[in-house]
């Protein structure tokens, strides 16, 4: 079975991470996956909305780390980096259904999505420094948009898991949810803009995604300066002590890193 599943239904394009023994870890192939219904959501005129989840009781652990490490991102073409822009571009609107661990490029999707509905037991994560890494999507320019500058500087500096009562009072999540109910929520909610004039939603998304300095062009100006300090850092000595104790299942040790 595809380890991403897409379907369109009632009008919603269904983007559903497909990896529960890895907790929807991404792959390459999964992010290509992703990127081809990316594609298909922008042109095809019967979807409406597009819907992001987890299957398996996690949103997504980011990037499977063994994966990453074989095919760091390089270059504008690299299949994440893709990712990322389409999650940037899309003038659809765009729901995430976000239940256990999202962790890295799992909370910072949500900052590019329209709604976003929480689990009660979602634990958001990003873990950047602590990788030896700098955030990515422009997390670095929306999370102080969204939460404030501490409580962003707090989440990004020290990386440290925060649930969705916190997420929600920062203005990350529309509404947190139980478990049972997540799903089916945010469906209705999606598939309510199947019911919606398309040219005015999309005009709505393009106004509130464009005004002021903090519009679609600042977004992509800020990927793009955090991507070239990601793949610096990704080569340096933090960043390969961080992932090698991570794949060994031991602290890392930066006391002779400056």
């Amino acid at each position: 079975m595809s380890q991403v599943q897409v379907e369109l239904r009632g009008g919603v394009l269904h983007i559903v991470f497909n990896r529960p023994e890895k907790k929807n870890a991404l792959t390459l192939a999964m992010y290509e996956a992703a990127n081809a219904a990316f594609e298909r959501a922008a042109s095809d005129a019967q979807v409406k909305a597009v819907l992001i989840a987890g299957v398996g009781g996690s949103f997504t652990a980011g990037n499977d780390l063994q994966d990453f490490l074989a095919a760091p991102p390089q270059g504008e073409e690299a299949p994440v980096l893709q990712f990322l822009r389409h999650l940037a571009g899309l003038d659809k609107p765009l729901v995430a259904a976000a239940q256990g661990f999202a962790v890295g490029v799992g909370t910072t999707l949500l900052m590019h999505c329209d709604l976003v509905y929480a689990a009660e037991d979602a634990q958001f994560i990003l873990p950047f420094v602590h990788l030896g890494l700098c955030p990515e999507a422009a997390s670095s320019l929306l999370l102080p948009q969204i939460a404030g500058y501490q409580r962003a500087a707090e989440k990004l500096l020290l990386g440290e898991p925060f649930g969705a009562e916190d997420a929600r009072e920062m203005g990350l999540v529309n509404r947190v949810l139980p478990v049972e109910s997540l799903r089916e929520f945010a469906v209705t909610q999606a598939e309510k803009f199947s019911r919606l004039p398309a040219p005015s939603v999309r005009a709505t998304k393009r106004l509130l995604k464009g005004l002021g300095d903090q519009g679609p062009q600042a977004v992509l100006s800020r990927m793009r300066s955090e991507e070239a300090v990601f793949q610096a850092l990704l080569g340096a000595p933090a960043a390969r002590e961080a992932m090698t104790a991570f794949l060994q299942k031991r602290k890392p040790d930066f006391s002779s890193i400056t």
